[in-house]
């Protein structure tokens, strides 16, 4: 999965924004959100994807594969090495604490506890991350419980879009990088980093529920819902909201109004976080004035 892209809070919308064997119904039909921009010659369709599942969740047909099978390229977010080894290794690299400060000494002793003891509860020895900057082991606790729960990520959009793209012999492109993505973690201020993994320890408890939700309002189609919760949860980490979503969502909106220069259709697919409330890509557009248009069934 994009393991990065839709990390907006400290558990649950980070995977809109990573398996295990859980079954899920057969017939848990899932009808998402769709989008399309378009001018005389282009049409950009605009989808939101959620980067892990459960077997048995229906959401690849309808629409969305119209859609899909009209258009000549797939954009992601990013396109994973095909090694997942090699991904390891970036992150690692760019997650050493380069002023040799452990990590457990830039916590309070009460968030240092509350800290060691959620990575202990995951099966993540905690000494193991003290050479680390507090937005790795952020990371690794957003994804643990949700793996543990079921959640597969060979079943998350991007991997199923991906295959049918290559299996298609469809172009396949990225908006940013792997080393971009990882940035935008190993950038922010230290002071927002413990933020983040302070506030990822604090919604543990109910990751599973809120989880729950979004891909509740996401398989229903209704991006308002999806939003309000996602927005009450980025309340906690601000600053990690504005560098990790409205700031790209602007970036990818530029890119769109661009990418309406050339010819052709286009299945662009992101986090479904990005597509849904305040500062999203469609109203990043819209400032614009590139009108967005909701496809309908």
């Amino acid at each position: 999965m994009t393991i990065f892209s839709t990390l907006l809070r400290a558990s649950a919308v980070a995977l809109l924004l990573v398996g295990g064997q859980a079954q899920a119904r057969s017939d848990d039909v899932a009808t998402p959100a769709l989008w399309r921009v378009s001018d005389a010659d282009t049409s950009i369709y605009l989808f939101g994807t959620v980067h892990v599942m459960k077997p048995g969740v229906s959401w690849f047909d309808g629409k969305v594969k119209r859609a899909f099978d009209a258009s000549d390229e797939l954009v992601l977010e990013i396109i994973e090495p095909d090694d997942p080894r090699a991904l390891g290794t970036t992150m690692a690299g760019m997650a050493l604490a380069k002023d040799g400060v452990k990590l457990s000494d830039r916590l309070s002793p009460p968030a240092r506890a509350a800290y060691q003891a959620a990575m202990e509860a995951n099966g993540m020895p905690w000494q193991s991350f003290e050479i680390f900057n507090p937005w790795m082991p952020g990371m690794a606790l957003s994804v643990a419980p949700l793996a543990r729960a079921g959640f597969r990520t060979d079943l998350g959009a991007e991997k199923i879009l991906r295959a049918a793209a290559t299996d298609a012999g469809k172009r396949v492109n990225a908006l940013e990088t792997i080393e971009q993505q990882i940035g935008f973690f190993a950038g922010l201020p230290m002071e927002q980093q413990v933020s983040f993994l302070n506030a990822t320890v604090d919604g543990l408890p109910d990751l599973d529920k809120s989880f729950d939700s979004l891909l509740r309002y996401w398989k229903a189609g209704q991006p308002d819902k999806l939003a309000r919760e996602m927005n009450e949860s980025l309340e906690a980490t601000p600053e990690l909201a504005r560098v990790l979503l409205t700031d790209r969502n602007a970036n990818w909106a530029r890119w769109i109004k661009a990418r309406l220069d050339r010819p052709g259709t286009v299945f662009v697919a992101v986090g479904a976080g990005h597509l849904a409330g305040k500062g999203s890509v469609q109203e990043q557009l819209g400032a614009l004035d590139i009108k967005v248009s909701r496809v309908k069934d």
